[in-house]
């Protein structure tokens, strides 16, 4: 698939937009406002932030599927909500995390719904529709699954055909609503990075709320960072984890956002310094069990109360450990932390 679209013009653009809920003879909820945003073909963005804080309101809002409060959003320089269903369906697609019951289609069948904005009253295919369908279906790896009845494919066989069917709207910009809700970690990390993959190779931009956030951090070009309350913020995944963003959006009592490995991790019950002495990936994950049992670990040239050094015996790691007279070797990373519960608190 070329890429179709232009990658300098925002596909999707949004002014002084507040979304939130206007009940009958109510006083509007506004749960996010003043919103300014802009996405371009060829860009994978991912929105977000904590449940509660307003992710599938803006995601149905610029879809929409859903009317702003105030301001407006333009989809290829149009106001969505002056579009028809065909024309919105022309230039947007939609997959959302809803398990849909989808009958006894197979999974060609199912990737051509997505030709229906192109098809007349009679949804009859076209030699045109036919290749555009076989192009989405080779776009996300699933040529071999089109003759499979969607009920017997597995989450992530039936994830990719659903993403084919947004793909065969031939879209400016698809937006999904949690793609890895239901997946494996594999599948999980394969769906990411062919999202990515596909912004490249179509040109169209992709917008997807997630919470897997080290995907996120490794995959996306942009994140829309939307902490309960708002504001938005947007940029790198760097740049909001450098600015701090990241770690204020997500801090909660107990929990907190490592800026150097990236990660979450739950608080623990300090249990003292440690020194890890050697190299390489055995070292690597050492620290890693160290810090996960609460010591804060420093490199084997300063001193500590406890040291760990991890050797090579025939081609396999082994740790020593020692702290005063007390010396003990593991065979594993397991029998080291069961060793260090044994020790009293440094």
């Amino acid at each position: 698939m070329n890429a179709p679209f232009n990658l300098s013009h925002p596909v999707l653009q949004a002014d002084g937009l507040a979304v939130g809920y206007a009940p009958p003879r109510k006083t509007p909820r506004i749960v996010l406002n003043e919103v300014q945003i802009a996405l371009r073909g060829g860009e994978l963005v991912c929105l977000i932030g904590p449940n509660g804080a307003g992710k599938s309101t803006l995601m149905r809002t610029l879809a929409g599927m859903q009317s702003p409060l105030a301001g407006r959003v333009r989809l290829m320089d149009a106001d969505v909500t002056t579009l028809t269903p065909a024309e919105r369906a022309r230039h947007l697609a939609v997959v959302l995390t809803e398990r849909l019951d989808v009958g006894i289609l197979s999974a060609y069948e199912l990737v051509a719904l997505g030709r229906y904005p192109y098809t007349d009253w009679l949804g009859g295919l076209t030699e045109t529709d036919h290749a555009a369908i076989q192009r989405a279906l080779a776009a996300v790896g699933a040529v071999e699954l089109a003759g499979r009845d969607v009920n017997e494919l597995s989450d992530g066989e039936r994830q990719k055909v659903l993403i084919a069917r947004a793909l065969a709207q031939e879209p400016a910009l698809l937006l999904l609503d949690e793609p890895t809700a239901f997946l494996d970690l594999p599948r999980r990390a394969e769906v990411m990075t062919m999202l990515r993959g596909l912004t490249r190779t179509t040109g169209c931009a992709i917008l997807l709320s997630t919470h897997d956030l080290d995907l996120a951090l490794r995959t996306a070009d942009r994140i829309w960072l939307l902490p309960a309350g708002g504001p938005l913020h947007q940029g790198a995944p760097e740049d909001l984890v450098l600015s701090g963003a990241f770690e204020a959006a997500f801090r909660a009592e107990g929990i907190q956002f490592d800026a150097y490995t990236g990660a979450f991790r739950g608080s623990v019950q300090p249990a003292g310094i440690a020194a890890v002495e050697g190299d390489g990936l055995p070292a690597l994950w050492t620290t890693r069990a160290l810090e996960r049992e609460g010591f804060c670990v420093v490199n084997g040239g300063q001193s500590a109360p406890l040291t760990v050094r991890v050797t090579d015996s025939g081609g396999a790691p082994r740790w020593q450990v020692r702290r005063g007279d007390f010396q003990r070797e593991c065979d594993s990373l397991y029998a080291l932390t069961q060793t260090l519960r044994e020790l009293p608190t440094i």
